[in-house]
Parts: C-alpha cells; structure tokens; sequence
C-alpha cells in the first residue's frame, strides 16, 4: 500500500488504531508529493501479535526490484510505530537513500523473529505462538 490514510493520535495511551496509523501518517506527510520511481522504501512491522509492534525493518529497493539495504529497528517497552525517535531514524535513512516513494502494509506482518535465525527453519516461531495458525499476509487463520 502506497500511503494515504490518515487517523488522529494522542501521545499518551495511544489507542489500537492510532498507534496503527501513526506511522503511516508520519510518512505519507513526507513522501505523498514525491514522484514516482526509484529508490522505494518499504516498511514492513512485527511483533509478537497483531497489536503491538516490536520490530520495524526498512528496506531500500532499487528500479531492478533488488533490495540494496535493509535495516532494523527493535523496542521491548512500547509499540516501535509511535517511538518518535525510531520513526526519524527511519526518516533519515529514507532520506540518506534519496527515496522517491514509501509503501507499507499498514498492519503488522509476522512474528519479530526470523526463521533459520532465532528458530529452526521450517517450525513455527516457540515465542510467538499468536503467529502460529495465521496467514502472515492476509491475517486469516489457517490451522486450529
């Protein structure tokens, strides 16, 4: 998804869908009037359930569809889409990399953990048992 929606946050407590939306809205301000083309940025979160994201991973793709960098932010406390500090990091990178366009999935996608790397390949992540029997990509269960 190309961003474009938009949704009113407060900086204390943040509800479900502010917390959701604040991310993209904090993009779409800087990116919506940049022309298409390339680098495109791609901003994918994680986290151990479809509520809070824990890790946020930022990858930089060029005009052959190759990733030419891909970075990785982590929080434990809060939700990484509201830590204003993580978001202009994020910020800077995109800009360090002269992105033309930012798109996201607007929800979190999976579980923080990578396969082959923090659990065997082929298994289901041990520390996110949410993950488990969802669909990553269309958040429909797919086993009971």
């Amino acid at each position: 998804m190309i961003l474009g929606a938009t949704a009113a946050h407060s900086s204390n407590g943040a509800s479900e869908m502010n917390r959701e939306k604040f991310a993209e809205r904090f993009f779409h301000k800087r990116f919506r009037s940049r022309p298409t083309g390339y680098p495109v940025a791609t901003i994918a979160y994680y986290g151990p359930d479809d509520q809070t994201a824990t890790k946020v991973a930022v990858g930089i793709v060029d005009s052959k569809d190759e990733v030419v960098e891909l970075k990785r932010w982590f929080v434990r406390a809060q939700d990484v889409r509201i830590d204003r500090a993580i978001n202009d990091e994020i910020l800077s990178f995109i800009k360090e990399h002269n992105v033309q366009r930012v798109a996201m999935a607007g929800r979190i996608i999976g579980c923080p953990h990578e396969e082959g790397i923090d659990y065997p390949e082929g298994s289901t992540c041990p520390q996110c048992p949410y993950w488990a029997k969802l669909d990553r990509w269309t958040g429909k269960v797919i086993r009971s």
